[in-house]
């Protein structure tokens, strides 16, 4: 048996979260859904967006050669847009040890299938077709209750619901010391002596080579990921999540900060997702609490979704750049690519300056864009390939409608050296 992680055509909804990277690779409760199915102990092989083939395992693009029969009694399909929570995870386990083939869906949304592999080719496993290929299997429905996101929020939802569970579960599949009950350290993790911490609410993890600097406070429960850096003074809050390879300063609480993201600075930021390479300049801060305490509305597209959250900051994908001094209001979305300046009091889309308060506003073409990824990979000692510049280049003609409608004819901004 191995399993096969697939997108469908909701992920849309998803945006800016997963506009640079598969469904399955999104950051929630300390976890991605790609890392927490590895405890099924299948072979697991990604089936994204065409576009995104190039941020998947070498191995995963050549998936029409991956399937061998002789070898795989089953396929077990996930949609990439499962909570990797620690329910939905026994749900699969269990799922996989009675091999009882079948279809999960939700309001007739494929979100997992167990397939006889002789009733699957090659040729069905294209991204493009893979849905309506397992839809006309007719396979037994499967009460299995398997939560997944729908829109963007519900990444911080469900995040700070998840993760003090999978905290526990990361501490029980690894090695790390404990200076005190409650906080783990792996290999090379520092904490400075002067750095205080609070454990009432929940444990702390600092992953291997991670960092945490003098005076710097830390509110459980919390992950930092290898090689990521605490700054000095910095007040980092409960559920807040780095990936590897992130900077944080100033104040962070409830929020998502995705590999190689910086948050240096002094500002605020709370119950927000930050996508990879992203860079939030000093000052910059979010709202996450409307002034009139009210339920935060999330513009999806042309939905306006009610929350049911009184907290909610930004969504902000990946290789976005604020400015000095940056404000952004409750609940806005930022595309990728983007350049925010002032105050942000809408949501942006990809590859955009957004000056408005400065009456300027213009578009990021992908050559510009590229620019700046080589230098900013360079100050981490990672080259530019060709697929990234590729992944770019379509990224930006299809979330050009995007920026058609968010103001028509917007001039292409030229590289300032």
């Amino acid at each position: 048996m191995r399993s096969i992680l697939f997108e469908d055509r909701k992920i849309k909804d998803l945006y800016p979260a997963c506009l640079a990277r598969p469904a399955a690779m999104i950051s929630c409760g300390g976890y991605r859904l790609e890392e927490i199915i590895q405890s099924l102990n299948l072979p697991t092989i990604h089936v994204p967006r065409p576009h995104l083939s190039g941020t998947i395992p070498e191995v995963d693009r050549h998936v029409l050669s991956g399937v061998d029969k002789s070898d795989d009694d089953y396929l077990l399909f996930i949609n990439g847009r499962i909570v990797p929570n620690q329910n939905n995870l026994e749900h699969l386990q269990k799922w996989v040890s009675t091999a009882e083939p079948g279809i999960v869906t939700d309001q007739e949304t494929i979100l997992a299938a167990l397939v006889p592999s002789d009733t699957f080719s090659p040729g069905d496993l294209i991204a493009e077709t893979l849905v309506k290929n397992l839809a006309e299997k007719k396979l037994p429905n499967r009460k299995i209750y398997l939560q997944s996101f729908q829109f963007p929020h519900q990444i911080i939802q469900n995040h700070l619901e998840c993760l003090a569970d999978n905290l526990a579960y990361r501490t029980r599949c690894a090695e790390y010391n404990q200076p005190t009950p409650g906080l783990f350290l792996a290999p090379g993790a520092i904490m400075d002596a002067t750095a205080t911490y609070d454990l009432s609410d929940g444990i702390i993890v600092i992953e291997s080579d991670a960092r945490v600097g003098p005076h710097a406070h830390l509110q459980g429960p919390l992950l930092l990921g290898s090689e990521s850096v605490v700054l000095p003074h910095a007040s980092i809050g409960s559920h807040t999540v780095a990936e590897n390879n992130c900077k944080l300063g100033g104040e962070i609480s409830c929020s998502i900060i995705s590999a190689y993201s910086n948050k240096a600075h002094f500002g605020f930021l709370g119950h927000s997702f930050l996508g990879s390479w992203v860079n939030l300049g000093a000052g910059t801060t979010n709202s996450n609490l409307k002034n009139t305490y009210g339920e935060i509305h999330l513009d999806v597209g042309d939905q306006r979704i009610a929350t049911g959250m009184q907290f909610l900051g930004c969504l902000v994908g990946d290789y976005t750049k604020t400015a000095i001094g940056t404000n952004i209001f409750t609940g806005k979305t930022i595309g990728i690519c983007s350049m925010l300046y002032g105050t942000v009091s809408e949501n942006v889309p990809s590859f955009v300056n957004y000056a408005k308060q400065f009456g300027k506003m213009t578009a990021v073409p992908p050559t510009v864009a590229a620019t700046i990824q080589s230098r900013t990979f360079a100050r981490r000692g990672i080259s530019q390939t060709p697929a990234d510049l590729e992944l770019l280049r379509d990224l930006y003609n299809d979330t050009q409608s995007e920026r058609d409608q968010f103001a028509a004819g917007l001039t292409e901004e030229p590289l300032v050296l």
